[in-house]
Formats: C-alpha cells, structure tokens, sequence
C-alpha cells in the first residue's frame, strides 16, 4: 500500500490535535505509548519533568548564543489540574529535576528522594546540574489551581529572569523576564509546547517524548484512524492486528530495536512487579496508607506451600478463583510503586500503571499461551479454552470469524455513524470494500488464516517471547486509537480515560496473545472500554493512591474477563470500539471538572484525611 506522505500530517501535529487522526502518515507506536518514567503521574510528574528538561535545553541554547546576560532567578507557574494536585502528585518536585537535567526514564532514586527538599533548604537550583541560579519555593513555586490555560488544563509556564519577580501574584510580570515557556502535559506523558504569545489562541507543536521522534517521518504501510479502518487493513492483508502494528513499526526501524525495547518495557514491568511485592511500609503523602502487596504475596505463597522468597508465581491450586487473587497483587504491587514515587512503564499512564503488568503476568503465569510449552502449533495442551477448541475439531469458530469479519464493516460503520461528530466523520478514510464470508473463510477450515494462529515462538526464560510482543503490538494499537481520538488524561475526561484505556488496552492484548480472531481483538477492547464508562477521577488528597491503587486491580481482573468473553464469541458484537472511544470522549466533556484530577469532588471530599 503506497501512502502519499504530502497530504499527511507527522505524529507530533497528531499528539497537538491540531490535525485528526486520519491525516497522519503513521499511528502512534508502541515508543510512544509504553514509556519508562517515575511516578505517581504521566501527566503531572512525567510530563512536567519532560516540560522542565526541554526549558533548559532551550536556555542553554539561547544562552551559548553569547547575546544574553545569565540568568539568577527562575519561576514555574502551574495552572489548573497541575496547580490544583500537583503537590500530591509531585508535580514541583518534577519540574525542578527536569531543570536539573534529569530524564524521567534515568534519573537516579537517590536523586529523586532528596532533590526537591535540598532545593527547599538551600534556596538554590543546578540548571543542567551546572549554572544556579536563586530559587526561593515559596515565592517561585506558583500553584493555581483556578487559573486554567484555554489549551489544556495541565498548563504550566517556566520563566528565566534577571531579577526577582516584582510581583508574586502576578503570571504575566515582566520584571527581568530572559526567557519564558509555556508548556502543557496532554496525559501520558506526551507534552505540547506553546510557539506564540496569544494566550486566547495558542499555537503548539509537540517536543520530543519519546524514541519514536526519529522515525515519525516514515510512512506506514497500514496508517489507521479507525479500529474500522484497522480491521480493514486485518482483513484486506490476511493479518492480524499485532502483525498490522507490527509492520508499522518497522516501516522505520530495525525488527531487532522494535523486539529489544519491547523487550524493555516487558522486563521493566516484571520488575516492577517483583519489587512492589517485596515492600512493606506506609506510602508517602500524609494519608498513611499501608502497603498491602508483600503481605498479600506472602500470604499467597505460603497458602501455595511455596516460600515468600524468590519465585513465587504459581498457578497450581484447588481454588478456582485464585489467579484473580494473583492478578489483584501484581496490580497492587505496581501501583504501590508508582505511589512511592519509584520507576514504572506508563501504559499508557502511571496512574494505569498496574492494569497491563497485571494481566500480562496473568498471561505468562496461569494461561498456556505465555509459556513455551513444545513446538507443536496448536497443541491444544499449550492453548486456552475457548482457543483449543480449535484443535479438538470444532470448527465453528473458525467459520463463524470469517462471516463475522465480512459483515462488521456496515455493521460498525451504522453503529460509529450514530454518534460521530459531523468533523469526525468528514475525517474518516474509508476502508476497501468488505469481501464476501466465502472470500475469508477458508476452505480448509483445519487450515486457518494466518491471523486465527497462535504462534509458538523464542522464550525468555519460561516466557513466550512472540506471545508478549504480540500483546503489546495489540495493546499499542488500542491505546494509539484512545489517545488521538479521544483522550487518556484524567485532567480531560476523568478515570475512563486512564484506568478505562488501561483495561481497554490489557483486554486486546491478552485476546490477541490467546489467538483471538481481529474482530474478538477488537471486541475485547470495546467490553473493557464500555464499562469503564463515566468512572471519576477524584484522588484523595491529590495523591495516586485512594482510589487509584485499588481501581487497577480491578481494571486488570475486567480486562482479562472482557478478553475471555470476547473469546467465547465469533467477534460479532453491537458496539462498535470506535463508538466506545468516542462515547468516552463525550461523556468527558460534560463531566464536570471537580471529577478530572482537581481534588475537589467525589472520594475527595468525602474521605476525611487522616
């Protein structure tokens, strides 16, 4: 398929929203949406820190120009959602360690612990850890929570001076200004730039977040706006969803880079898991919230008859309700990481942190597919119900997803066209036209297409190497459609658009590391999206910790039931995933604000602070 890359816009103009979804030469990639970073927040630490870094990169520039006095004071202004919990989500501290030049994906946690505090004491911060300049937190450390910026809610401006600023409690002084930004922090980490003055209508361009900024350029050979559209390209290719994702990937990159950084990320959420299993303790904050995940793993090791120490992760247990037991902790486990303030995968944000750890342990602990069993394709020891029903000679499944492929495309098209934006449906691009069921549907049906096949592949250690990147692919293709079609910040459209995306995300990367036809993908997905509808986003006390902890454990466990129901189906379904996304858009521009990370509605006013 030859893209014209003229009439296309670059990812960077997608992430703004200055351009739809359709207009991109490429989707986001799997670099863009599973990143590492510290927490409690994507978009009130993450992206703040990357907003700080890329202030002082700017001035070190403007400064080498030999033009410029050197600059002794400094300010970060933070508007809205930043200002309203940006001290319960570590959003000064961030700041300050991206103007220290630390990266969130490297920074030291020696660092991380006592930056902000030798700040405070000292009255001094190291731009790029070199030039200081008089910091006074007090006075330079603005938060203004009823202050919102007309782009974004996560509004925050850095200012370089001169002087002092004249007037505390004034954002717009300009008393010794040397440089002044304004940035905004879009959810996940992603953040936008503003490139003019006008503060009624900005202009933003989106600065660089991640690996992927090097190879946006390269067009896709399956660009998609649409889960429609994505199903189209499944069905005209004869390839599944991770495959489509796949081949987009290394349109600009080396299958070897996209393998080891999927690779990364995969072994960083073990790790996470691992170590928030191993603390004890009380969270940070005030709110003294106890740890739960070492004593819940201990618990359930000894239960098990195996020892706390070590390998623990069993799945052998006359309790069928156990691997939700198990999938419940590993959520916990990172989630209380990301509560400490240590180092997580946002996926796609770190309040969702846990969602994809949790069931992507589910897969390799308690499901066939996530272990290298043999060599044999579909062995029906090394597959789940309902996939192995496949190998016991029932063949409806296989015939039931090829009449079901052929007839979604009208079927999803009247359904998104029910509540799509006059704008939205102008920008669509539509898919080839659907072929009949007996133009998929093989005639062997021992013989399945490609995308029916799950595929036994390299293992690291026990883990199906293939069946986790597959996964991820899926999951990166859920979490592209959200993010540029609605959104995944909570400041934007509350809980449903970062826990919700989570599951979303979790549910159509087990089904299709299951082997899960498109449309089960698909359909996977749209179940944990649906009911995921309308959740809050009300922190007590502007921390990750109540309700968000929890509320990952319970979004893995819908994950991983939407996927298996999606299974036990043949991909037919009335809710289309587009119209789910765009449901979810829409119900975030009406909640109310109290309910978007402002701490002002909700558990967070009716839970006493103790």
């Amino acid at each position: 398929m030859e893209t014209n890359t003229s009439q296309f816009a670059l990812p960077a103009d997608l992430i703004s929203g200055e351009v739809t979804s359709a207009e991109a030469i490429r989707p986001l990639s799997v670099f863009d949406m599973f990143r590492v970073g510290i927490g409690p927040s994507s978009s009130h630490t993450v992206g703040p820190m990357r907003a700080g870094l890329a202030f002082v990169r700017e001035l070190t520039d403007f400064l080498a120009e030999g033009e410029h006095p050197t600059p002794t004071h400094l300010t970060v202004d933070l508007f809205g959602s930043l200002g309203a919990t940006g001290r319960g989500h570590s959003t000064d501290r961030a700041v300050l360690l991206g103007l220290g030049g630390y990266k969130p994906k490297t920074v030291p946690a020696e660092v991380v612990n006592t930056w902000l505090e030798d700040v405070r004491e000292s009255g001094t911060l190291k731009l790029m850890g070199d030039l200081a300049v008089e910091f006074n937190y007090e006075r330079d450390m603005r938060f203004l929570p009823s202050m919102v910026l007309p782009y974004h809610v996560n509004g925050l401006t850095i200012t370089a001076r001169t002087a002092p600023t004249a007037n505390p409690y004034a954002v717009d002084d300009t008393e010794g200004v040397l440089l002044r930004r304004t940035y905004y922090s879009v959810g996940g980490g992603f953040v936008m730039a503003q490139t003019n003055d006008d503060p009624e209508n900005p202009e933003v361009e989106a600065i660089g977040t991640s690996d992927a900024v090097a190879h946006a350029n390269t067009p896709a050979p399956y660009p998609f706006a649409t889960a429609r559209e994505l199903l189209a390209h499944c069905r005209e290719a004869n390839l599944n969803i991770a495959q489509i994702v796949r081949a987009n990937e290394e349109a600009g990159r080396p299958r070897q880079e996209v393998d080891d950084y999927m690779d990364f990320i995969h072994q960083t959420m073990s790790e996470c898991v691992e170590a928030g299993c191993s603390a004890d303790g009380t969270l940070p904050g005030g709110l003294n919230v106890r740890r739960r995940a070492a004593y819940m793993a201990d618990r359930l090791s000894r239960r098990m008859g195996k020892d706390a120490q070590g390998p623990r992760w069993a799945a052998t247990t006359r309790d069928s309700m156990r691997a939700m037991d198990w999938v419940n902790l590993y959520a916990l486990a990172v989630n209380e990481e990301n509560a400490a303030g240590h180092r997580v995968v946002t996926a796609p944000t770190n309040g969702a942190a846990g969602v994809i750890p949790a069931v992507l342990c589910y897969l390799e602990y308690f499901c066939p597919e996530g272990r290298s069993l043999c060599d044999q394709p579909d062995c029906p020891e090394c597959q789940s119900v309902p996939m192995s029903l496949r190998s016991e000679g029932d063949t409806s499944v296989v015939e039931a997803a090829g009449q079901a492929l052929a007839e979604s495309q009208d079927a999803n098209e009247a359904a998104t066209a029910s509540i799509r934006t006059p704008e939205a449906e102008n920008a669509e691009t539509s898919g080839p036209p659907a072929p009949s069921a007996g133009e998929i549907a093989p005639e062997d049906t021992n013989a399945y297409p490609q995308w029916l096949r799950v595929k036994r592949a390299d293992s690291v250690g026990h883990v199906n190497r293939e069946v986790v990147h597959d996964f991820l692919l899926a999951a990166t293709a859920v979490g592209a459609l959200i993010k540029t079609n609605a959104s995944i910040a909570g400041a934007e459209v509350g809980c449903q658009g970062e826990v919700g995306s989570a599951s979303a995300m979790a549910a159509a990367g087990l089904a299709q590391a299951l082997g899960g036809t498109p449309l089960q993908v698909e359909n996977a997905a749209e179940i944990a999206m649906e009911h995921s509808l309308g959740l809050t986003c009300d922190p007590v006390g502007g921390l990750v910790q109540v309700p968000c902890i929890e509320r990952n454990a319970i979004a893995a466990v819908k994950a991983i039931n939407a996927a298996r129901m999606a299974l036990w189906g043949d991909g037919r379904h009335t809710v289309s995933l587009d119209a789910a996304i765009e449901t979810m858009r829409q119900t975030g521009v009406d909640m109310m604000s109290k309910y978007k990370e402002t701490s002002t509605g909700g558990l967070a006013v009716n839970v006493v602070e103790c």
